[in-house]
């Protein structure tokens, strides 16, 4: 676990508009303030990544993506709730209003409740749910370790919080929370 020293750090940043890299369940996680369309942009940007494509947002509790989403019925929230904490991201229906730098394309936004500690720890310290893609260009292999973040992005990023990931092997899976479906097993 990291120090709620480096947590107060890595808030600042991200409070400032910065880009954080951070460990999670399976790979390293690039992020920002979701609401900062300029923070968002700029992590597009560094990971050649069309907005159309649309982002994961994770929080450490359901609370805190509550605002980005529109909850389903008790039935059809009842799998997700189960899910998390955990490697499980969901699509939901996108809040009204919300911004295309997060949603792309898509009437749905995808979001999970990290079990990660020092992820869900962050986004306490944020007070705020992050934007969590992949720490690495787009086409690359994905981050496992602060080094290899350093290595592959440098300078490009504001502050790496430099923990283990978790023990997951893939990245998180992707289901529709509307018809089930398995968007990325």
């Amino acid at each position: 676990m990291t120090s709620p020293f480096n947590l107060r750090r890595a808030a600042r940043v991200f409070h400032a508009g910065g880009l954080l890299a951070y460990p999670t369940e399976a790979v390293f996680g690039l992020g920002c303030d979701p609401l900062n369309p300029d923070a968002v942009r700029r992590l597009l940007a560094l990971k050649q990544r069309p907005e159309q494509k649309g982002l994961i947002l994770i929080g450490a509790d359901f609370g805190q993506l509550r605002p980005f989403v529109e909850p389903l019925g008790e039935a059809q929230m009842a799998p997700l709730l189960a899910s998390w904490p955990g490697p499980n991201t969901w699509l939901l229906p996108a809040a009204h209003g919300l911004p295309r730098w997060l949603r792309g394309s898509h009437a749905t936004l995808a979001v999970r409740v990290t079990d990660h500690p020092v992820a869900a720890a962050l986004c306490r310290a944020c007070a705020s749910p992050l934007v969590s893609t992949s720490a690495n260009l787009s086409g690359h292999p994905p981050a496992r370790s602060a080094l290899k973040v350093r290595m592959a992005l440098g300078g490009r990023i504001d502050r790496i919080v430099n923990a283990p990931c978790g023990g997951a092997t893939r990245p998180s899976t992707i289901r529709d929370a509307l018809s089930g479906r398995i968007i990325r097993a």
